[in-house]
Protein backbone atom coordinates (compact mmCIF):
# COMPACT_ATOMS: atom_id res chain seq x y z
CA UNK A 1 0.00 0.00 0.00
CA UNK A 2 2.98 2.59 0.55
CA UNK A 3 4.63 1.77 -2.43
CA UNK A 4 0.97 2.21 -4.59
CA UNK A 5 0.84 5.60 -2.45
CA UNK A 6 4.16 6.55 -3.21
CA UNK A 7 3.55 6.39 -6.68
CA UNK A 8 0.25 8.14 -7.13
CA UNK A 9 1.47 10.68 -5.18
CA UNK A 10 4.74 11.32 -6.59
CA UNK A 11 2.43 11.82 -10.18
CA UNK A 12 0.15 14.44 -8.55
CA UNK A 13 2.76 16.10 -6.92
CA UNK A 14 4.74 16.51 -10.34
CA UNK A 15 1.76 17.50 -11.78
CA UNK A 16 0.90 20.20 -9.44
CA UNK A 17 4.41 21.67 -9.78
CA UNK A 18 3.50 22.69 -13.21
CA UNK A 19 1.08 25.19 -11.64
CA UNK A 20 3.35 26.30 -8.38
CA UNK A 21 7.39 26.17 -8.64
CA UNK A 22 7.31 25.91 -4.73
CA UNK A 23 6.67 21.94 -5.45
CA UNK A 24 9.14 21.68 -8.38
CA UNK A 25 12.25 20.67 -6.00
CA UNK A 26 9.43 18.36 -4.06
CA UNK A 27 10.85 14.39 -4.34
CA UNK A 28 8.50 11.66 -2.50
CA UNK A 29 11.10 9.41 -1.03
CA UNK A 30 8.49 6.98 0.93
CA UNK A 31 4.58 7.15 2.62
CA UNK A 32 4.22 5.33 5.43
CA UNK A 33 0.43 4.81 5.90
CA UNK A 34 -1.79 3.96 9.17
CA UNK A 35 -2.81 0.18 9.33
CA UNK A 36 -6.34 1.53 9.51
CA UNK A 37 -5.63 3.88 6.35
CA UNK A 38 -6.60 6.73 8.62
CA UNK A 39 -3.52 8.71 8.13
CA UNK A 40 -0.43 8.78 5.81
CA UNK A 41 2.66 10.05 6.43
CA UNK A 42 4.40 11.44 2.95
CA UNK A 43 8.23 11.56 3.14
CA UNK A 44 10.10 14.21 1.00
CA UNK A 45 13.79 14.25 0.13
CA UNK A 46 13.61 18.05 1.79
CA UNK A 47 10.62 20.26 2.97
CA UNK A 48 11.55 23.82 2.59
CA UNK A 49 9.22 26.05 4.27
CA UNK A 50 7.77 27.38 0.80
CA UNK A 51 7.16 23.85 -0.46
CA UNK A 52 5.48 22.83 2.73
CA UNK A 53 2.80 25.53 2.30
CA UNK A 54 2.50 24.51 -1.31
CA UNK A 55 1.68 20.52 0.12
CA UNK A 56 -0.77 22.10 2.54
CA UNK A 57 -2.57 24.02 -0.11
CA UNK A 58 -2.37 21.02 -2.43
CA UNK A 59 -3.45 18.72 0.32
CA UNK A 60 -7.31 17.97 -0.52
CA UNK A 61 -6.11 17.86 -4.41
CA UNK A 62 -3.67 15.24 -3.61
CA UNK A 63 -5.97 13.01 -1.26
CA UNK A 64 -8.85 13.63 -4.44
CA UNK A 65 -6.02 12.24 -6.20
CA UNK A 66 -5.09 9.31 -3.97
CA UNK A 67 -9.10 8.47 -3.89
CA UNK A 68 -9.48 8.42 -7.74
CA UNK A 69 -6.32 6.17 -8.34
CA UNK A 70 -6.33 3.92 -5.63
CA UNK A 71 -9.40 1.40 -4.53
CA UNK A 72 -9.37 1.54 -1.29
CA UNK A 73 -11.81 1.94 2.26
CA UNK A 74 -11.18 5.36 3.07
CA UNK A 75 -8.79 8.01 1.94
CA UNK A 76 -5.89 8.44 4.13
CA UNK A 77 -5.39 11.79 5.53
CA UNK A 78 -1.50 13.20 4.57
CA UNK A 79 1.12 14.62 6.09
CA UNK A 80 4.22 15.80 5.08
CA UNK A 81 7.98 15.61 6.44
CA UNK A 82 11.29 15.78 5.59
CA UNK A 83 12.44 12.07 5.12
CA UNK A 84 14.96 11.67 8.19
CA UNK A 85 16.89 9.20 6.15
CA UNK A 86 18.01 11.55 3.75
CA UNK A 87 19.25 14.14 6.54
CA UNK A 88 20.92 11.18 8.24
CA UNK A 89 22.77 10.49 4.79
CA UNK A 90 23.65 14.35 4.19
CA UNK A 91 25.09 14.02 7.91
CA UNK A 92 27.32 10.78 6.61
CA UNK A 93 28.35 12.71 4.15
CA UNK A 94 29.35 15.85 5.89
CA UNK A 95 31.38 13.62 8.31
CA UNK A 96 33.11 11.66 5.75
CA UNK A 97 34.17 15.03 3.65
CA UNK A 98 35.11 16.33 7.19
CA UNK A 99 37.69 12.89 7.82
CA UNK A 100 39.22 13.88 4.08
CA UNK A 101 39.84 17.36 4.45
CA UNK A 102 41.40 16.85 7.90
CA UNK A 103 43.88 13.59 6.43
CA UNK A 104 42.19 11.12 8.59
CA UNK A 105 40.46 9.21 5.75
CA UNK A 106 42.28 8.60 2.64
CA UNK A 107 41.17 9.82 -0.55
CA UNK A 108 40.88 6.78 -2.46
CA UNK A 109 37.16 4.97 -2.72
CA UNK A 110 36.13 1.86 -4.59
CA UNK A 111 36.65 2.38 -8.21
CA UNK A 112 39.30 4.50 -7.88
CA UNK A 113 42.12 1.88 -7.25
CA UNK A 114 44.82 1.59 -4.32
CA UNK A 115 47.51 3.11 -3.25
CA UNK A 116 49.18 2.59 -6.52
CA UNK A 117 46.03 3.86 -8.97
CA UNK A 118 45.92 -0.10 -10.69
CA UNK A 119 43.20 -0.85 -8.85
CA UNK A 120 44.46 -3.86 -7.59
CA UNK A 121 43.79 -4.73 -3.73
CA UNK A 122 47.58 -5.40 -1.90
CA UNK A 123 47.17 -9.41 -0.78
CA UNK A 124 44.51 -10.09 -2.84
CA UNK A 125 46.40 -10.18 -6.76
CA UNK A 126 49.75 -10.94 -5.42
CA UNK A 127 52.66 -9.03 -3.00
CA UNK A 128 51.95 -5.44 -2.92
CA UNK A 129 55.99 -5.47 -2.91
CA UNK A 130 57.57 -7.73 -5.61
CA UNK A 131 61.00 -7.42 -3.38
CA UNK A 132 59.37 -9.33 -0.72
CA UNK A 133 58.20 -12.07 -3.09
CA UNK A 134 60.06 -15.62 -2.38
CA UNK A 135 62.49 -16.42 -4.71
Amino acid sequence: MNELLREVLAEAIERAAGSDPRLEMATVTAVSCDPDLRHATVFLSSLSGPAAEALAQARPRLQAAVAHQVRIKRTPQLSFDADPAVAYGERVESVLRGLRSSGQLPETGLGQGGPGGSGEVAGLDGPADPASSPG
